[in-house]
């Protein structure tokens, strides 16, 4: 079993492991260049090498802050508080970025990356200066139409053998929403499975999916739902909107819903990119991040 703390995948991840003792776990988090911060998160089931692409570009005058959720790329894996639920998520990403006492921050959100991160900006929003949101959400009920039967597997009684023993959710995952599957090479699919190579370690694999919040009576709705009725807190905020448009997992119609929240945002659509657009088009949407920042100082 490789040491994955040192692992740099075929010099595609050449970043310098940084650690922090966050809630009873060290949360790992890539920590480059200099400058005004911009903030990072991943989704399910991504860690931080889901932006291997975008961190050489932007540190170059930003500090670029890349945490690995609990559970997932090179954090540790706590057994307590499992199941891992959003509001700790929440509170983990809360306290790396105030132990970091970080200030205007720009906060780059995919997938589950969106909640989370808007869960922390509606605590704080003095602490943040612009939005980049890409193939999220952050409201409840869940806005994508029936959830993929994916999705569905992992949340019935299957579920966590097919998660945890078969370990069967993350390269279908992955590849089936990659417009460009090709671009997901053997050391890229070797460098997302890295994390996971027990059952063990697929704790958050498991809770993720089982976490989406559907109806009122599951665990995360009322946090879910917190984050959405304080979203009107950034209407204003510069805020830029990237969507890939073949996502079968949030569709067109959760981007008009993030342009009916907030009509100020600027949006690039990505027609041939999917809901993992950051393997699809990255070279673009760092291009796209980058003009928007530089629109907006």
């Amino acid at each position: 079993m490789i040491d994955i703390r040192a692992e740099t995948f075929d010099g595609t991840f050449p970043f310098a492991p940084h650690y922090a003792d966050i809630n009873g776990f060290e949360m790992h988090f890539v920590d480059e260049g200099r400058g005004e911060p911009i903030v990072l998160v991943h989704g399910d089931p991504t860690w931080g090498y889901l932006y291997r692409t975008f961190i050489p570009i932007l540190s170059q005058h930003r500090r670029c802050i890349v945490p690995d959720h609990m559970g997932m790329g090179k954090s540790g894996t706590p057994r307590d508080p499992y199941p891992y639920r959003l509001r700790h998520h929440v509170a983990n990403l809360e306290a790396l970025l105030l132990h970091l006492e970080l200030h205007e921050m720009t906060l780059v959100l995919h997938d589950w990356g969106g909640p989370v991160g808007l869960g922390f900006a509606t605590r704080h929003p003095d602490r943040i200066k612009r939005l980049v949101l890409m193939n999220t959400w952050a409201c409840a009920p869940w806005p994508g139409g029936p959830l993929p039967r994916l999705l569905e597997l992992i949340r019935s009684e299957r579920g966590e053998k097919f998660v945890l023993e078969k370990n069967g959710y993350l390269e279908p995952a992955l590849v089936g929403t990659t417009h460009q599957p090709e671009n997901l090479t053997k050391t890229v699919l070797d460098a997302y499975r890295a994390p996971f190579p027990t059952p063990e370690s697929r704790l958050a694999l498991l809770c993720w999916s089982r976490d989406i919040p559907v109806h009122e009576t599951d665990p995360s709705y009322s946090e879910m739902k917190r984050i959405e009725e304080a979203l009107v807190r950034f209407i204003g905020t510069p805020t830029l909107l990237v969507w890939g448009m073949r996502d079968p997992v949030l569709p067109e119609s959760v981007l008009r819903m993030w342009q009916r929240i907030y009509p100020q945002a600027t949006t690039a659509e990505i027609e041939d990119a999917s809901h993992f657009l950051q393997e699809d088009a990255p070279e673009r949407i760092v291009l796209c991040i980058e003009e928007f920042l530089e629109a907006n100082p």
